[in-house]
């Protein structure tokens, strides 16, 4: 009789109870057994006979292949997909098996397969977009992606030595020629590029026709070792004054060394000032910004939802003048807000959510002004409407401009309406003065909008004003002391 081993391996250790050898490893990776005792990826033989076996087995659910698993978290990360956020791929899930984030169950090193409760746990992670940044590196395709330009406009990015290669991946293309040696980038430093670069032309590259020379190709590139900042460039980095940056080299001993320059004016390695600056939270890696929140409904009565990823509101001081949005569309959405808005009538804007800005209303006139496709690909959609007809939405996802009724005669203490800043009221219907019985003579205004804020501020200003002397005079006509 041979001699009974006195330690096991994966693979041992899975024979032993009689479990296939990915549950022994989702049962090793997610704390249902113990770590290895005898060695790294190895476990005693009294520990593995005190596993329980039917546990081990009846944990495994799966597995999931590498493109199911990529299939779903790029699912969560939104669909439509956002914009600058490429497809999770099979081989960014071996990536994310390596971090450690999800437990290697079997299948290939580069593409394995995992437990699907894991990955739906992953999926669930609001910081799946950093993660993703984090530990996934882009080949040069995705990394245009990610930065929303052309692929000739990101070519001209690594031209100029903005972004160098973390690493590479051999990739067999076999209709163009074989193997093919691709570089792979960091999404960090692809996403942090707009932050770290303030001067260049960011919004052109984004939106450059296709077919057009690129706004880069005339910069010389950064040579080695010359890629250099003043404390005043930081400064712009970080958006705040030149002496925060002098005062945080003099606080934190750990702040980079100058490499050039003179003691007035020293230079740093951006690279360097880039990893401290993030490392003491100065910059963060940029989120995409928020979506447009869109409620529309047309001449029909009809409310329909729309999505507008990289909105952009411009909205007019001037009642006679325009407001416009624009924001990237599905082809889809795109083709429904068309039609909504080709009435006499246009359209009106239930609710519209956008960051900075509160909730905007506009009863009708909403027109799409522009559809246009650079040639980072994606639909730029743009809406107009007159500003004068913007107010602010009533609560609710139904939304609705919130109006605002200025009464020709002053309304009485015994008013029960609603009042506001701008002078004017929002009835309720049981109020003698102002309810649905008493038909009030009123001008009416969008609440929140031009005229509103006008309103506001102009009898703001007149309470403001000081008193006259003969009306601050008391009962016997002296001033107060």
């Amino acid at each position: 009789m041979g001699k009974q081993r006195e330690f096991y391996d994966e693979q041992a250790a899975a024979g032993r109870l009689g479990a296939p050898l990915a549950a022994w490893r989702w049962a090793a990776g997610s704390g249902l057994i113990p770590p290895a005792d005898a060695g790294p990826g190895l476990w005693s033989r009294s520990l593995v006979d005190t596993v329980d076996a039917e546990g081990v087995r009846a944990a495994l659910r799966g597995p999931m292949g590498a493109g199911l698993a990529a299939d779903r978290l790029t699912e969560a990360l939104g669909v439509p997909l956002p914009r600058r956020r490429p497809r999770v791929t099979a081989t960014a899930v071996g990536h994310l098996v390596k971090a450690g984030l999800l437990v290697r169950l079997g299948g290939d090193t580069e593409r394995p397969d995992v437990h699907p409760d894991q990955v739906d746990v992953l999926a669930r992670r609001r910081d799946l977009p950093t993660l993703l940044d984090h530990h996934v590196p882009l080949g040069p395709d995705q990394a245009a992606a990610r930065l929303g330009t052309r692929r000739a406009d990101f070519d001209q990015v690594v031209r100029l030595g903005w972004v160098t290669p973390v690493g590479s991946v051999t990739i067999d293309y076999k209709s163009h020629g074989g193997w093919t040696t691709v570089p792979l980038y960091s999404a960090v430093d692809i996403a942090l590029l707009p932050v770290l670069r303030p001067d260049a032309d960011w919004e052109a590259l984004h939106t450059v026709a296709a077919g057009r020379r690129s706004p880069l190709a005339g910069l010389d590139p950064v040579a080695e070792g010359q890629d250099l900042v003043l404390l005043a460039e930081v400064a712009r980095i970080v958006g705040v004054g030149r002496a925060a940056v002098v005062n945080w080299r003099r606080r934190h001993s750990d702040f980079p060394d100058p490499v050039r320059g003179t003691d007035t004016h020293p230079r740093f390695e951006r690279t360097a000032v880039a990893a401290w600056l993030l490392a003491h939270d100065k910059i963060a890696i940029p989120w995409e910004v928020p979506p447009a929140a869109l409620v529309l409904r047309g001449a029909d009565g009809g409310a329909t939802r729309f999505r507008l990823d990289g909105p952009l509101l411009v909205l007019s001081d001037d009642a006679e003048g325009e407001d416009r949005l624009s924001g990237w569309s599905t082809d889809a959405d795109a083709d429904a807000l068309a039609e909504l808005a080709a009435g006499g009538f246009g359209a009106s804007v239930r609710r519209l959510t956008v960051l900075g800005t509160n909730p905007v209303a506009v009863p009708g006139e909403v027109r799409v002004i522009d559809r246009f496709r650079p040639g980072a690909g994606g639909l730029r959609v743009t809406l107009a409407w007159p500003a004068g007809l913007r107010g602010a939405a009533a609560d609710g996802s139904a939304g609705g401009v919130v109006r605002h009724g200025l009464a020709y005669a002053g309304p009485e203490e015994t008013c029960a309406c609603t009042r506001h800043a701008c002078g004017g009221v929002v009835p309720v219907y049981w109020c003698q003065e102002h309810g649905g019985s008493a038909e009030p003579v009123m001008e009416w205004h969008p609440g929140g909008g031009i005229r509103c804020t006008h309103l506001a501020g102009r009898r703001s200003s007149k309470a403001a004003e000081p008193t006259p002397a003969a009306h601050r005079a008391g009962p016997s006509g002296r001033k107060p002391e």
